[in-house]
């Protein structure tokens, strides 16, 4: 029976390079899976006055992407994205179509803002201001939601992350 993980967490704590790292143990694992980042699954622009966040448009591309790796024999989904609710929670779930276990990463503000930086390069200071400003909101949006099954410290090397992740997942869900 396929399974996903949704990797969530505030803007910069590490999402997209802990599901790389994920797919990576398991394709050492010899474990079939698919990698998903929802991000670029909803980067459209203009995106229209009633569905400013493209929540229509990644629902959608995660059901045909997530459909296809499971049509071609991955077991475990792992995905990158931010779910803010219980509601949103199920509605990854209804597209993914399948069990989804939820990790959060935490990262301290300093490291996060030191991704951050490192991520807009002094290319985008209204940028990195937005997602900045994002990190404390996201944070209390986590917490009042508690939509995660189990969180992990991301702030260790990537490879040791990854390694905690895929622990607590198979000890949660029974994942392997």
């Amino acid at each position: 029976m396929a399974k996903a993980l949704l990797v969530t967490g505030v803007v910069g704590v590490g999402k997209t390079s802990v599901t790389g790292a994920v797919g990576e143990v398991f394709r050492a694992a010899g474990v079939a899976h698919g990698v998903i980042d929802v991000d670029w699954l909803a980067f459209c622009w203009p995106t229209p006055a009633e569905d400013p966040y493209n929540t229509r448009l990644r629902e959608g591309n995660l059901r045909a992407v997530a459909g296809s790796f499971l049509a071609a024999g991955a077991r475990r989904l792992v995905v990158a994205g931010v779910v803010e609710s219980r509601e949103e929670r199920a509605r990854y779930q209804r597209a993914l179509g399948c069990e989804v276990t939820v990790c959060r990463l935490r990262a301290s503000e300093e490291t996060v803002r030191g991704r951050l930086a490192g991520r807009f390069g002094g290319r985008d200071a209204e940028g990195l201001r937005w997602h900045v400003r994002r990190i404390g909101e996201l944070e209390r949006v986590f917490e009042a939601a508690g939509v995660e099954d189990f969180a992990v410290d991301a702030e260790p090397g990537l490879d040791a992350v990854a390694a905690e992740v895929v622990w607590r997942w198979d000890e949660w869900s029974g994942a392997r």
